[in-house]
């Protein structure tokens, strides 16, 4: 069985950048897997979060969600958190690894993308997702979600306290994803997609 880790700094992180990919590796049989590094604290009441993010799991068709406990706006990039990505690593075994692009403006994002590379040095194929704060994201390689938007959305929704976080006034989160999902299927030249830049993938 083919199986699929993806890799968030926060909940609600991963839903928009590969929400609906995760979905249709679910949607093929494929076992999917969810490491989310920290309870998202610094955005709202902790224990809410990680409801929110188990819940939202459901509609990704994820298996199990992996929480790292590590402290939000704090996530270091040692020593500490590759050995816990590389000890995840070995005991799902996936064939392909989702973690968010490296250039971004939030440090939790930056430390938990340069942790997976190392701890994801052996994996045949790492492709790296986007979310809202990510900078110079040209991606090459794109998924089509047209089956699985309705899963993204849904996914999405039910991180009802994120919803309206969006520091641009008027447009919340679903929105976003939604003019996102079609702007990369226009790329694509299909009607939505989720966009990834390769750090590594084998054919």
């Amino acid at each position: 069985m083919n199986k699929v880790l993806a890799l968030a700094p926060h909940p609600d992180d991963v839903e928009i950048g590969c929400g609906g990919t995760l979905a249709e590796y679910a949607r093929r049989g494929s076992e999917v897997h969810l490491f989310v590094a920290t309870d998202g604290a610094c955005g709202g009441d902790a224990a809410a979060r990680r409801r929110e993010q188990e819940e939202s799991a459901k509609f990704m068709g994820v298996k199990t969600v992996h929480w790292g406990g590590f402290e939000d706006t704090e996530l270091p990039s040692g020593s500490g958190l590759i050995h816990m990505l590389e000890k995840l690593v070995e005991s799902v075994n996936p064939s392909t690894v989702l973690v968010n692009y490296h250039e971004d403006t939030h440090q939790d994002h930056r430390a938990l993308s340069r942790a997976a590379h190392s701890a994801t040095r052996h994996i045949p194929n790492v492709l790296a997702y986007e979310t809202p704060s990510s900078l110079n994201f040209e991606p090459h390689v794109f998924m089509d979600i047209h089956a699985t938007l309705s899963h993204k959305l849904k996914a999405l929704n039910a991180h009802a306290s994120q919803i309206e976080r969006t520091n641009i006034q008027g447009v919340n989160i679903v929105e976003i994803a939604l003019a996102t999902a079609h702007f990369r299927g226009v790329q694509a030249k299909m009607s939505c997609a989720e966009a990834f830049v390769p750090v590594r993938v084998r054919l």
